[in-house]
């Protein structure tokens, strides 16, 4: 009989064979899973990229202005996003250190609205220390907010994101940095939306004003603040002009309460924890880069679109009139408050003595009829408005305003110095270049504008 064959040898070179072919078919798997990873991630980079350099939000009407949302996406990735951290505490650090001896460490709250914006980069530019804080919310469209934020930053004022009734962000703020004041700008503003969304009032205006004086009485050295009350609080008060000895017991609207609530306050915090506490009272601040909910702006704005405006009269038929302040002569009022507000005089929460408590309107004393207002704009936009005259809802307006700045002018020197029709043309120069409009106001061109980095 023949020998078998030697099967044991070809078996295990089938088996070698077998073993090479799934071995490299294993790397060849291997290697094109990692390509294909790669190349996944790179069209991922790519796309998102591409969205956000060509695409910004949909809330931003003004295509000029798409490149700024491109800058805010970066710096609030790398600047705004959650406290903590040691760039993050050298950022805040830095913001709210004094460049001249003696200089001011302030805490400014809503930093990036209108007040807010100006009176930062005016103690900016004359060497004291700024922090800012404000949560960018949508009360108007935010992209305004997001080009202020842009403007302090290039004032080397950095704006912390955050909501005032974060009581942990507002403690850690208050252990980075000793602030020696505080401006308290942030509020839930306007009259008729109160009635839409009374719960904002509320939670900003009282609660987070609570919030804010809360961390403040704990903090060591207590800060002194200066926060912003309104105008809105004299109510239904007929005396006119209207003084800080006036009744304020009687607030037409829900902003105006919140307002006068935040004052009864604003004097037990001072009256139990030696708080030092001054009041200002804003009447009717217009100006280059204000608020869209305001008069002077949407009538700007309807105006050169051709659309009516509804123009206001009280229900006997007479002009409503306001007290227009120019944003300069408020950012003036403003910084003369913080120069005089004497220190808090408690220690850990304990007051150790009488503490400093003030109240002061800040407004033009020289009231005008809306219909002049709505007449000026007219001339310096070279376009008729379509009126549409009304008379007053009762939502909560009050037909006239009127400011004695008798104890602002004593106490810090308070002196409005710019009438309504120079006020407006400088917003009407920065609205048309802001918002890229080419029509006849661009003869206006050469009209200097007051940028908030120009205020004093």
């Amino acid at each position: 009989m023949a020998s078998p064959p030697h099967t044991s040898k070809t078996l295990k070179l089938e088996r070698y064979n077998n073993y090479l072919r799934r071995l490299h078919s294993t790397k060849v798997l291997n290697a094109s899973s990692k390509l294909i990873f790669r190349v996944t991630l790179l069209i991922a980079l790519v796309l998102i990229l591409f969205f956000t350099l060509n695409y910004p939000p949909l809330s931003d009407k003004n295509p000029n202005h798409a490149h700024l949302h491109h800058h805010n996406f970066l710096s609030a990735a790398l600047f705004t996003s959650s406290a903590g951290g040691d760039a993050w505490e050298k950022q805040v650090r830095h913001s709210s250190t004094p460049k001249k001896p003696n200089g001011l460490s302030v805490l400014v709250t809503g930093a990036a609205g209108f007040v807010g914006s100006h009176c930062s980069i005016a103690l900016k530019k004359r060497g004291d220390g700024v922090l800012g804080l404000d949560n960018f919310n949508s009360y108007y469209d935010p992209s305004l907010k997001r080009a202020r934020q842009k403007l302090l930053l290039k004032n080397q004022v950095f704006i912390v994101e955050g909501d005032l009734n974060d009581a942990s962000l507002l403690t850690k703020l208050f252990d980075v940095v000793p602030f020696t004041h505080i401006l308290h700008l942030a509020a839930q503003a306007g009259v008729r939306y109160a009635m839409q969304n009374p719960q904002s009032y509320v939670s900003s205006n009282i609660a987070g004003f609570v919030n804010l004086l809360e961390v403040a009485k704990t903090a060591n050295p207590q800060p002194a603040i200066v926060w912003a009350s309104s105008s809105s609080v004299y109510g239904l008060n007929t005396q006119v002009p209207f003084s800080e000895l006036d009744r304020t017991d009687q607030p037409a609207s829900l902003y105006a309460a919140t307002k006068k609530a935040g004052e009864e306050i604003a004097h037990t915090y001072n009256h139990i924890y030696g708080l030092s506490l001054t009041g200002l009272r804003f009447f009717t601040v217009y100006g280059p880069w204000g608020r869209p909910d305001m008069a002077y702006f949407f009538f700007t704005k309807d105006i050169l679109q051709g659309k009516p405006i509804d123009v206001y009269q009280t229900q006997d038929k007479k002009q409503v009139a306001r007290d227009f302040t120019y944003i300069d002569d408020v950012v003036k009022g403003c910084l003369g408050a913080l120069d005089t507000a004497e220190k808090s005089t408690g220690s850990s929460g304990k007051k150790k003595g009488p503490a400093q408590l003030r109240v002061y309107n800040l407004g033009n004393t020289s009231p005008v009829p809306v219909g002049k207002l709505v007449s000026i704009l007219e001339g310096l936009l070279s376009t008729k408005a379509r009126k549409h005259v009304i008379k007053m809802p009762r939502n909560g307006d009050v037909p006239y305003t009127h400011a004695n700045v008798t104890l602002a002018y004593r106490d810090f020197g308070y002196k409005p110095t710019t009438d309504l029709a120079t006020g407006l043309r400088k917003f009407v120069k920065w609205y048309v270049d802001y918002y890229g409009i080419q029509t006849r106001v661009k003869k206006y061109s050469d009209i200097n504008s007051e940028h908030p980095e120009e205020s004093a």
